[in-house]
């Protein structure tokens, strides 16, 4: 197969190879063929061939090549990457001088990086490096618990120097095998391999704590020989150690005083003496008072720097001090020992929790995962190395903890690992997507003419795929944003030209309307023109909602202000009021008011009275007519109220001859008017309704055909008779705008009022209804006038002998009655009675429906016996009837 990649391949032979993947009709087909061929592992070559053939034909099919191809490049990546880091870690170890900070910070940068750490050989040169920094680490934490122990074991020996020779003389051996064993201690570490990559301060430390631990124990081993010497030959002198001199003297039963060769010494100057005392005092006290003070509050490590400073000058000025001082040292020293034993013990006391808690990191049922695993982690190791800080470390506690740690460590660095993985996915998304926005800039750029709101719309997508496309670094993001700014902006480029250009006509626009806005005369049809000119705009090129609804409201706002002077110049026209429609506006007033009240019989008056307001000038006319009016004047007068439609009457009867204004008259009255309306355009006359008249009958009389006095055929076209009409009596005038208005409203409210009300009476009655029942008191029946008009005296009568009698019957089949009449549902548990029964109404076609009988049927449910059930359905019932009724 290599062989054959070696020179270029032809589609035919591609497809032979993969199988038909370039032939097959299908995009899925392609793709499955290609997915067939990848399980025979082909070489990258063939792999890179086939995608550069086939991309260009369907991008679908050939996902699974790129992936492949991207995931070779990866694994490629990494083992390089992983050579090199191989190469820095076996030069870390082979160097002749090991350096724990090179070793982690080569951890710490390889992860950084992006080396498969978890994979051989740097996992193997990991674990290398961790066990190499452990072994360096506990020789270090075994150097300081051997100058730990140095100090103790000087302890000993001082508190032994401060008791019985012979209790020293006892103790001897145990701290002479101590001293050896420490000892041997000392230079087995110094045989560590290890010993020379150490960090040099802790060889110098322990060298010092030798020497000092060998200076105790000489001076310490020669004063307990002198003084069994002494013990058993009087003529040796004494041991240089007070304690002891002391007893031996008081043994051979000598004086405790210091030998003449002591008390004969030259007397010391009074003045020297002081001044030594004094020198005494201010290099003891101020140690001791500070030792004091650390121990009350109980600062361990504070505590142990100062006792052994109060210790270094206590050996050298102890001579010189006073009893009392000197007792107060020792007591210092002996709290000083107890807290820092103390400190030690409840150091190994958090360390044993923070034990537990990096176990329950890795055992525990509710362990956090991810990065809150990788930060508690974190956490654990600082309050470590405080505890350590603060006190002797432990280090087999350490060797648990690290262990606990290294545990729950592997799951972090799987985390991390497919946290990288999702990164690389993601990188790879977000530079498909910005491929995917370059071709589309291409297909784009071919369309003729361009549709603007489905580039927009995917843009809006593409710009919603970044936004989703999975998190990254911010150094991968960084290096992305730029190409798919530039990718963006490129697609976006066109929209943003059209738009520019749109934005300009519509400023042009704007400028139009204004200029329309300042003419003395409003045209409507140049504004509808301006405006269909900026739909057109608006539909061709959509701009951003906000800038767009911005460029709207710049272009209403003059239009808009045009025609609010126009209506305000209209209502200067209107704001002369006549007397008559100053009393409908009261009366309107009035209404408005007693809706408020919520009395319906105020209301109706109310509505009477606007009624009169109304009809109240053509009323005076009626009244002032001749007494011989024709049959229409009296119609006029039953019904005063005459429609806009009545006009054209009365100007027929105007223009009828006097003989057959004298004839018989119409019998049809006139349409009652509710309210007639004035002209309400800028500058109409309120001409009388005879004037119009007269001028209809004019025009009517003189239009002829051919536009003449009168028609070709000798006066066919004559004015057609009033019968009678010619003497009907003047209109009232029509009502202004604002008094029309103002009465419409009134009437809709009080209309509205009323139908609130009688619901609200109506939902009284049935509850009164309903508590009558439940009571079974006749007296406690609302009356029928409550009940509604549907409810006659008859059927209130037969349901007051229904609850004045006992409960009988059943009113299962009432009640069903009353819900198909009323058209309400019915209980689950009954719908299958509901249905049986209007099965049987449908047999019995001659007998009366529910709706007729509703009132037989609550009579039936008043006589049965009331349960809260049946009370429910009655009333959800008889609300619907009641509301029909």
């Amino acid at each position: 197969m290599n062989s054959t990649a070696s020179h270029p391949l032809d589609l035919a032979q591609l497809d032979a190879l993969t199988g038909g993947a370039f032939t097959a009709p299908t995009s899925g087909e392609r793709a499955a063929r290609v997915r067939d061929w990848l399980a025979t592992e082909p070489s990258a070559e063939l792999m890179q061939a086939v995608f550069k053939e086939l991309s260009v034909k369907d991008k679908g099919a050939a996902r699974p090549l790129r992936e492949r191809l991207d995931e070779l490049r990866r694994a490629k990546a990494q083992e390089a990457l992983a050579a090199q880091w191989a190469e820095r870690a076996r030069a870390l170890l082979a160097a002749p001088r090991f350096s724990i900070a090179d070793a982690l910070a080569w951890q710490r940068d390889a992860a950084r990086a992006g080396a498969p750490l978890s994979r051989e050989p740097l996992a193997g040169l990991r674990a290398a490096l961790a066990e190499r920094i452990k072994a360096v680490e506990d020789l270090q934490n075994q150097v300081m618990v051997l100058r730990e122990a140095s100090v103790l074991l000087a302890q000993r020996i001082e508190i032994l120097s401060t008791r019985s020779w012979k209790d020293a003389q006892a103790a001897a051996p145990v701290l002479r095998e101590d001293v050896a064993r420490w000892l041997a201690q000392v230079e087995a570490l110094r045989q560590q391999p290890d010993w020379s990559v150490m960090d040099p301060k802790y060889a110098p430390m322990l060298d010092a704590a030798q020497s000092q631990l060998q200076i105790v124990w000489d001076a310490f081993t020669a004063a307990l020989a002198q003084a069994e010497a002494a013990a058993a030959d009087p003529s040796v002198a004494p041991p240089p150690v007070p304690v002891w001199a002391a007893e031996i003297r008081a043994a051979r039963g000598e004086s405790t005083e210091a030998p003449d060769a002591e008390r004969h010494r030259p007397k010391v100057d009074p003045a020297e003496r002081q001044a030594r005392r004094e020198a005494a005092l201010a290099a003891v006290v101020p140690l001791l008072e500070r030792l004091e003070r650390e121990v009350a509050e109980g600062h361990g490590k504070a505590s142990a720097g100062v006792a052994a400073a109060l210790r270094e000058a206590f050996k050298t000025h102890a001579r010189h001090l006073e009893a009392a001082i000197e007792s107060r040292v020792h007591a210092a020293l002996a709290a000083a020992g107890e807290l820092e034993g103390w400190a030690r013990w409840r150091a190994d006391q958090i360390r044993e929790e923070l034990i537990q808690k990096a176990q329950a990191l890795v055992d525990g049922e509710h362990a956090p995962q991810g990065r809150k695993l990788q930060e508690a982690l974190r956490a654990l190791r600082e309050q470590w190395k405080a505890t350590d800080q603060s006190g002797v470390p432990n280090h087999a506690l350490w060797k648990r903890f690290d262990e606990a740690c290294t545990a729950a460590h592997a799951r972090v660095e799987a985390w991390l690992e497919q946290v990288r993985a999702e990164a690389a996915a993601h990188r790879a998304e977000r530079l498909a997507l910005i491929d995917e926005v370059k071709a589309w800039t291409e297909a784009q750029a071919q369309q003729t003419p361009p549709d603007w709101k489905a580039q927009i719309r995917a843009l809006a997508q593409f710009a919603e795929r970044w936004r989703k496309a999975g998190h990254l670094s911010e150094k991968a993001f960084a290096e992305l944003q730029p190409l798919w700014k530039a990718a963006i902006g490129e697609a976006g480029a066109a929209l943003a030209k059209a738009q520019e250009e749109s934005l300009q006509r519509r400023q042009a626009l704007i400028q139009e309307a204004q200029a329309l806005a300042q003419e003395p005369v409003l045209r409507v049809d140049a504004v509808r023109s301006l405006q269909q000119r900026w739909q057109s705009e608006a539909q061709a090129v959509p701009l951003d909602r906000r800038a767009e609804q911005k460029l709207w409201e710049a272009f209403r706002k003059p239009i808009d202000e045009a025609f609010a002077r126009k209506g305000s110049e209209r209502a200067r026209v209107e704001q002369s009021l006549s007397e008559r429609d100053r009393a409908v506006i009261e009366a309107a007033r009035a209404l408005e008011a007693a809706n408020a009240s919520g009395d319906a019989q105020r209301i109706r008056a109310a509505m009477a009275a606007l009624e009169a307001a109304v009809r109240g000038g053509s009323t005076a006319r009626t009244e002032a007519a001749p007494a011989g009016a024709p049959l229409a004047q009296v119609l006029e007068e039953k019904q005063p109220n005459a429609g806009e439609k009545s006009a054209p009457d009365a100007t027929k009867t105007e223009v009828s001859e006097p003989a057959e204004a004298s004839g018989s008259a119409s019998t049809t009255p006139a349409k009652p008017v509710v309210a007639v309306r004035g002209d309400d355009r800028p500058g109409a006359r309120r001409s009388a309704p005879e004037s119009r008249a007269g001028a209809g009958a004019e025009g009517l009389r003189g239009r002829g055909r051919e536009g003449g006095a009168a028609s070709a055929g000798g006066g066919r076209r004559e004015a057609r008779p009033t019968f009678g009409r010619g003497s009907e009596p003047e209109r009232a005038p029509r009502l202004g705008d604002a008094a029309f208005r103002a009465q419409r409203e009134a009437l809709e409210h009080a209309e509205a009022t009323l139908r609130r009300l009688a619901a609200q009476a109506h939902g009284e009655a049935l509850t009164q209804l309903l508590h009558a029942w439940e009571l079974r008191d006749p007296q406690a029946l609302p009356g029928a006038q409550a009940l509604g008009r549907a409810v006659s005296a008859g059927v209130r009568a037969a349901w007051v002998k229904a609850l004045g009698a006992p409960p009988s019957g059943d009113a299962a089949e009432a009640l069903l009655r009353l819900e198909i009449a009323a058209e309400v549902p019915t209980p689950a548990a009954q719908l299958d009675a509901r249905r049986a029964l209007q099965l049987k109404l449908l047999t019995r076609r001659h007998d009366p429906a529910p709706a007729e009988t509703w009132p037989q049927d609550v009579a039936t449910v008043l006589a049965s016996a009331w349960n809260a059930e049946a009370a429910q359905r009655l009333q959800s019932a008889r609300k619907g009837l009641l509301r029909r009724g």
